[in-house]
């Protein structure tokens, strides 16, 4: 079936659905998309039907229902499946299935195998250590015996010491784990037991695997990505450069993200941040390499005070935080790059048609990640009903969002009350947040919940983080 006869079935809801029905259109690419009851009145579902017809949307009971979503593709005669981000786009059991079925569907996304290689973090370690990928010091496999789990912690923090630093901690991570869950830390040995035990029964609770990795705790890290794209052969990969997502909520979910990762031409860093980017990014791209990744994937990294980078995770997906990488990029001239229409064009098969030597970029791209939620009480989720949201046009303003502004739209409690990503860019990064603080000042976000309280946004707190962005 050639690329131009696909149509897509869209498995995700909010803004990642409507940019993916967009890079559909883009390309000349039917589409379908769900939604749930909760979801009705949400910009994606209301998108896709004035693009693509009354047809174009079905209500299914929820997005986690792999054989709902499937009697959809069959029924609208879908030909491909694109799971955007969270929900099945890393499972590799819902990927093999869609790819494996009687009427097997196009998987818009890394392989189930590359999916299962990289979706476990201590696996992820073992395959960087082999090729010379600096990781974080601590175990490279699950680790279920309780007695080489002290013994691994004892010697990160027999570690520590060495390296001068007072308040030592070590984490606990849940090795299926991901997003920010599944991590405990301790400062001491005599908690080592009874954390160790309580995540371990989490673990098996919400991952339906035990297994836990231990890691030196890096303090005052700095988390940049790298942006990798693979032909669907997985024998030929390109970056679109490095973003800087140390901004984040008390639970360690990202709030603000910079592309590029540093700015080494307007600040000043106690270590060469250019190469940084440059080695990150080369390990990134060798790893890609040694797995024959085939899809749009992140890799995430830590890097300490002293300029140390250490390889945290792969994403196998795309990342909410793309559209700044797009932003910053050109193909041979053209630009900005639709970072989700070069994931679905790869994955019907087209080739690349360009090499790194193709792709150059110019100025910063801040994205704000724009919640219903109270960052003075650990970021608690609002509830309630958007009365006003509004923002003023500019060229170098994009905002990405599910949230209509010429009506009211209650927040389903069914899901994240994210509200929309504002994408802005700027020739260099004072300029870039210049625009950001003008952005922010704009904007009118007004709601009540059901006691007539006002509603919390994290806009003051986005507002705050600007003055110092890519600062280390």
């Amino acid at each position: 079936m050639s690329a131009r006869k696909h149509k897509v079935l869209v498995a995700n809801r909010g803004e990642i659905a409507i940019r993916i029905i967009n890079a559909c259109r883009k390309l000349g690419l039917e589409f379908v998309c769900v939604y749930t009851a909760e979801d009705r009145h949400s910009g994606h579902v209301t998108h896709a039907v004035k693009h693509g017809g009354d047809k174009a949307a079905y209500q299914v009971a929820s997005y986690h229902d792999a054989n709902e979503l499937l009697a959809v593709a069959d029924h609208s005669g879908a030909t491909a499946v694109h799971p955007g981000y969270g929900f099945f786009a890393e499972d590799f059991r819902f990927a093999r299935r869609v790819v494996r079925r009687d009427r097997p569907l196009l998987w818009i996304g890394p392989s189930w195998r590359v999916i299962r290689e990289l979706g476990d973090k201590i696996n992820t370690k073992r395959l960087a250590r082999r090729i010379g990928v600096p990781t974080v010091p601590g175990s490279d496999r699950p680790v279920y015996d309780e007695m080489e789990a002290e013994e691994i912690a004892e010697s990160l923090f027999a570690f520590q010491a060495e390296q001068g630093l007072e308040d030592a901690v070590v984490l606990l991570k849940a090795s299926a784990g991901g997003g920010g869950m599944g991590i405990e830390e301790i400062d001491r040995m005599d908690l080592f037991r009874s954390v160790y035990r309580r995540l371990r029964n989490y673990a098996k609770r919400q991952f339906h695997d035990s297994g836990v990795l231990i890691e030196q705790r890096i303090f005052d890290f700095n988390h940049l990505e790298v942006q990798v794209l693979g032909e669907a052969t997985g024998q030929r990969h390109v970056h679109f450069g490095t973003r800087n997502c140390s901004i984040q909520s008390t639970g360690r979910q990202k709030r603000v993200e910079v592309a590029p990762g540093f700015a080494p031409d307007e600040l000043a860093y106690a270590f060469d941040a250019g190469r940084v980017l440059e080695d990150i990014t080369r390990h990134s791209l060798n790893l890609a390499a040694e797995v024959g990744y085939n899809s749009v994937g992140t890799w995430e990294w830590i890097v300490t005070p002293k300029g140390e980078p250490f390889l945290m995770e792969v994403n196998t997906r795309i990342q909410v935080e793309n559209g700044i990488s797009g932003a910053i990029s050109a193909i041979k001239g053209e630009g900005p790059v639709d970072l989700i229409k070069e994931q679905v064009r790869v994955a019907l098969g087209e080739p690349l048609g360009y090499g790194q030597e193709d792709i150059g970029f110019n100025g910063v791209s801040i994205e704000y990640r724009l919640i219903a939620e109270d960052p003075d009480n650990r970021f608690t989720p609002w509830v309630g009903t958007i009365n006003r949201f509004d923002w003023r046009d500019a060229p170098w303003l994009s905002v990405l969002t599910h949230v209509p502004r010429d009506r009211e739209y209650v927040i389903p409690t069914e899901f994240d009350p994210n509200l929309a990503l504002a994408i802005v860019r700027g020739d260099d990064l004072e300029q870039a947040k210049k625009r950001g603080r003008e952005f922010l000042d704009s904007l009118v976000l007004e709601g009540r919940d059901e006691s007539g309280g006002s509603l919390r946004s994290n806009v003051a707190f986005l507002r705050e983080k600007t003055e110092h962005l890519l600062e280390f």
